[in-house]
C-alpha cells in the first residue's frame, strides 16, 4: 500500500510541476506581448494587402501624415512673429544713471563726450534693445521679423533693425567720433548702462502661435461610408497608407475600451497556451527523459520564453529589427546539447511564440523557419567550435536567399527590393556567433556538456590523463582499450560512443593514487601478497572515491564522473572476499568492505562501459585465447552483471546487451589472435637453394 500511495504521490508532484512551468511560461510571453492598441491590420507602403477586400463601414476623414502636418506648421511658424514690449522707463532709468555717474565729466576726455554718449545710447533705446539669448534665436533667420508693442500700437521690425545688449555695446564703441577714445571708454564700463528695452511678451506669443498652428488642418480628404478602400493584393502605396491609418485611428477612437483590451489579452492567453501545451504534450510523449530532468526542462522552456519576451519589447519600444535577433541560437543550442528532433520542435513553436508581436507573420515565420533548418542540418556532427561560424555564415545565406525569393514573388523588380533587411540579417549572422561563448556559459549554467568538450577532454596529451599514462602506463593502456571496446558497442547499439569513449578514459584515473596495486601497473612485484585481503580491497575499491577527488579538483563534467562512480556499480573486490572466506572458512565473512560504493549504471553508456571494462580486463587472465574461451568469458561475465542486477536501472535491452557480447567477442579475438607460424626450409632444399645462390653471385 505504501508503494502504490507513494508512486501516486510522485505522479501527482510530476504533474502539478508540468502545470506550474506551463502556467509560468504562458504568463510571461503573455505579459510581455504589445497589445496592438494601435494596429488592426499589418500594412507597410510597398507590401501587398494581405487581407480580404476592406469596405468603410462609416464616414471617416483622411488624416493628414505626421510629417506633413509638421511641414506645414513649419511652413506657418516661418511667418510666426513673437510679441516684445517697448520699455520706455529703461531708457530714462539707465541714460539719467549714466549722467549722474559722469555728471563731472569723463576723466581724460573732454566734456562734449559725456553729452555725446548719452545720445547714442538714446538712439540704441529707440531702435530696441534685447536679451542675447532671445536676441540669438531669432537672428538665425535674418529675415525674422518681431512684433513690438509700444502703447497701443504693435509695429513689425525686422531683427536687423534690433540689438542685443552685446552688438548695442560693440556699435556705441564702434561709433565715429567714439571709436579713437575706444581704450579710455572701456574703463568707464558702459555696458553697465545697456539693458534690454524689449521685453518678451510670452503669454501673447504663445495665444498667436496656438491660433497660427489652428490653421492646419488636421485631414486632407474624405472616406464615405461604403467605399471600398483596398482589395486583396493590392499594393499599398502612400495615398492608400493614410486611408488605412485614419481607417484604423478612427475605428479606435470610436471603439476604444476596456472591452477590447480584455479580448486581445484572452486570445493571446489561448494562444500561447495552445503553443506551450503542444510543446509540453511532445515532451511527455516523446522525450519523457527530458522532461524528468530539471536542467533539460529549464533550458527548453527558457528558450521558448526569452525569445519571445525580446521580440516584444523591439516591437513595443520600436528598437532596431526583429530580424536582429538571432533565433538560430535555440536550434543551435537544442542541438548540440540535446538532439535534433527536439531542436526542430522547440525552434517552430518559439518563432510561433514571437510571429503572435511581429507585422508580417508569414515572412518572419518563412525566414525563421528556414535559419532554423539550415542551423540544425549544419550541426549533424559537432566536433569543432569552428563549426559554428559555419553555421553563422550558412544561416546568414540561408536567411538573405529566402527573404530575396519573398521579395522577388511580391515585387518583380530587383530595383525596389528592400536592401535594409539584408543589413539586418547580416548583423543577425554576426551575432550568431555569440553560440561560441554562450555555449559554454549554458554548459555551466544548466551542466551540459557538448561533443566539442568531450572532444577537448578526450585529448590525451594533457591534464589528468597525461598524468595517467605517466603515473599508471598500464591503466592508461587499459583505458584506451576499454575505450575503443566501448565505443564500438555503443556505434553498434546508436549510442552515444564520443560520450562513453571519454568515460573510458577517465573511469580509473583513481588509481593514479596508487598504481602499483593494480595488476596492470605491477612490474613482478605484487604489494598484495603481504597485505591483508581487507586492506587490499579497500585500496582497491578506493580508485573509485580517489577518482572523483580527481574529477573535481579537474573540474570534470558531472556526466563523466559518473562513469568513474558506475564503472564497477554496487558490485565486489570478489578476488579479496574468495581469499579472506578461503582463508577463514569457520567465520561468516561481511561483504562491506569488499564493495564498491556505487551507484550502478543508470544510463546506456554506462552500462556499456562496465560490460566492457569486465571483460577488457578479465580477459588478460586467460591462458589461451581460443574463439570458445573468449566467447566464454564474454558470456560468463556480461550474464553475471545482468543476473546480479546491475542493468535494472539503465534502458539498456537485452538486444543491446547481446550486440555488445558479439561486438566484445570480435574485438577480443582480433586483438589476442597470434600471428601464424611462418614454414621453414628443410635441410635438403636449404642447401639447394645455397648452391644456386652461389652460382649466380659467381656469374
Amino acid at each position: 500500500m505504501d508503494y502504490f500511495d507513494q508512486s501516486e504521490g510522485h505522479r501527482l508532484r510530476s504533474i502539478l510541476t508540468r502545470t506550474c512551468i506551463v502556467l509560468v511560461t504562458v504568463a510571461l510571453i503573455v505579459w510581455f506581448l504589445p497589445r496592438n492598441e494601435e494596429k488592426l491590420f499589418n500594412y507597410d507602403v510597398g507590401k501587398p494587402w494581405m487581407y480580404s477586400s476592406l469596405i468603410a463601414k462609416f464616414d471617416f476623414p483622411i488624416y493628414k501624415s505626421d510629417e506633413v502636418i509638421q511641414h506645414e506648421q513649419d511652413s506657418l511658424l516661418s511667418i510666426f512673429q513673437p510679441y516684445f514690449n517697448y520699455d520706455k522707463e529703461i531708457e530714462k532709468q539707465q541714460v539719467g544713471k549714466f549722467l549722474i555717474d559722469y555728471r563731472d565729466g569723463i576723466p581724460g576726455l573732454s566734456a562734449d563726450y559725456k553729452a555725446t554718449i548719452a545720445d547714442r545710447l538714446h538712439r540704441l533705446y529707440q531702435m530696441g534693445i534685447m536679451n542675447p539669448p532671445e536676441y540669438n534665436l531669432i537672428y538665425k533667420d535674418t529675415t525674422k521679423q518681431v512684433r513690438v508693442v509700444n502703447g497701443k500700437t504693435a509695429q513689425s521690425i525686422t531683427i536687423n533693425c534690433i540689438y542685443s545688449t552685446l552688438s548695442a555695446y560693440e556699435l556705441l564703441l564702434s561709433d565715429e567720433k567714439l571709436a579713437p577714445q575706444r581704450s579710455i571708454l572701456q574703463k568707464c564700463n558702459l555696458n553697465e548702462y545697456i539693458e534690454p528695452n524689449l521685453i518678451y511678451d510670452k503669454a501673447r506669443s504663445e495665444a498667436e502661435r496656438d491660433e497660427l498652428l489652428s490653421l492646419v488642418a488636421p485631414a486632407s480628404g474624405y472616406v464615405m461610408s461604403g467605399q471600398k478602400i483596398i482589395d486583396r493584393g493590392d499594393i499599398v502605396d502612400a495615398y492608400t497608407y493614410r486611408v488605412l491609418e485614419s481607417f484604423e485611428k478612427e475605428t479606435i477612437r470610436r471603439n476604444s475600451n476596456q472591452n477590447e483590451i480584455t479580448s486581445t489579452v484572452l486570445g493571446q492567453i489561448i494562444y500561447v497556451g495552445i503553443m506551450v501545451v503542444l510543446f509540453t504534450i511532445y515532451l511527455a510523449l516523446f522525450r519523457r527523459d527530458y522532461f524528468d530532468k530539471p536542467r533539460s526542462i529549464m533550458m527548453l522552456y527558457s528558450m521558448i520564453t526569452v525569445f519571445p519576451i525580446l521580440v516584444s519589447l523591439m516591437i513595443r519600444y520600436n528598437h532596431f529589427s526583429v530580424y536582429i535577433i538571432p533565433f538560430a541560437l535555440t536550434p543551435i543550442f537544442i542541438r548540440v546539447f540535446m538532439d535534433s528532433r527536439t531542436a526542430f520542435t522547440t525552434h517552430t513553436i518559439m518563432v510561433l511564440l514571437c510571429a503572435v508581436a511581429v507585422k508580417y507573420q508569414y515572412e518572419f515565420i518563412i525566414v525563421q523557419m528556414v535559419a532554423g533548418f539550415v542551423a540544425v542540418y549544419s550541426l549533424r556532427e559537432l566536433s569543432q567550435r569552428a563549426q559554428l561560424f559555419k553555421t553563422a555564415m550558412l544561416v546568414m545565406l540561408a536567411s538573405a536567399a529566402i527573404y530575396l525569393a519573398l521579395q522577388l514573388i511580391q515585387d518583380n523588380e530587383f530595383l525596389s527590393l528592400d536592401r535594409d533587411m539584408y543589413i539586418y540579417i547580416l548583423m543577425n549572422g554576426v551575432l550568431l556567433l555569440l553560440a561560441y561563448p554562450l555555449m559554454y556559459l549554458i554548459e555551466k549554467t544548466f551542466g551540459f556538456t557538448s561533443n566539442v568538450t568531450l572532444f577537448e577532454l578526450s585529448n590525451t596529451n594533457k591534464g589528468l590523463l597525461r598524468n595517467l599514462s605517466e603515473i599508471a602506463p598500464g591503466t592508461f593502456q587499459h583505458a584506451i582499450t576499454v575505450g575503443n571496446l566501448a565505443s564500438e558497442i555503443a556505434n553498434k547499439i546508436e549510442a552515444n560512443s564520443l560520450l562513453v569513449r571519454t568515460g573510458a578514459l577517465y573511469h580509473d584515473i583513481g588509481k593514479m593514487a596508487n598504481p602499483v596495486f593494480f595488476t596492470e601497473n605491477q612490474a613482478g612485484v605484487n604489494p598484495h601478497e603481504k597485505m591483508k585481503s581487507v586492506e587490499s580491497a579497500r585500496i582497491i575499491t578506493s580508485h573509485v572515491t580517489e577518482g572523483i577527488k580527481l574529477a573535481e579538483k579537474a573540474n570534470l563534467p558531472g556526466i563523466i564522473k559518473n562513469f568513474i562512480l558506475t564503472h564497477h556499480g554496487t558490485g565486489m573486490a570478489r578476488y579479496f572476499y574468495v581469499k579472506e572466506q578461503n582463508a577463514h572458512p569457520n567465520e561468516v565473512i561481511d561483504k562491506e568492505p569488499f564493495m564498491y560504493p556505487g551507484p550502478n549504471p543508470f544510463t546506456r553508456e554506462q552500462a556499456i562501459l562496465m560490460m566492457a571494462d569486465a571483460v577488457e580486463a578479465a580477459s588478460r587472465s586467460l591462458k589461451e585465447y581460443t574463439e570458445e574461451s573468449i566467447s566464454s568469458l564474454v558470456n560468463r561475465i556480461i550474464d553475471e552483471q545482468v543476473t546480479n542486477g546491475y542493468f535494472k536501472e539503465c534502458p539498456i535491452t537485452f538486444r543491446d546487451i547481446a550486440q555488445a557480447k558479439l561486438v566484445l567477442i570480435e574485438r577480443l579475438k582480433s586483438i589476442y589472435h597470434t600471428r601464424i607460424q611462418y614454414p621453414e626450409l628443410n635441410k635438403e632444399n636449404k642447401e639447394k637453394t645455397n648452391k644456386k645462390e652461389g652460382r649466380r653471385k659467381s656469374k
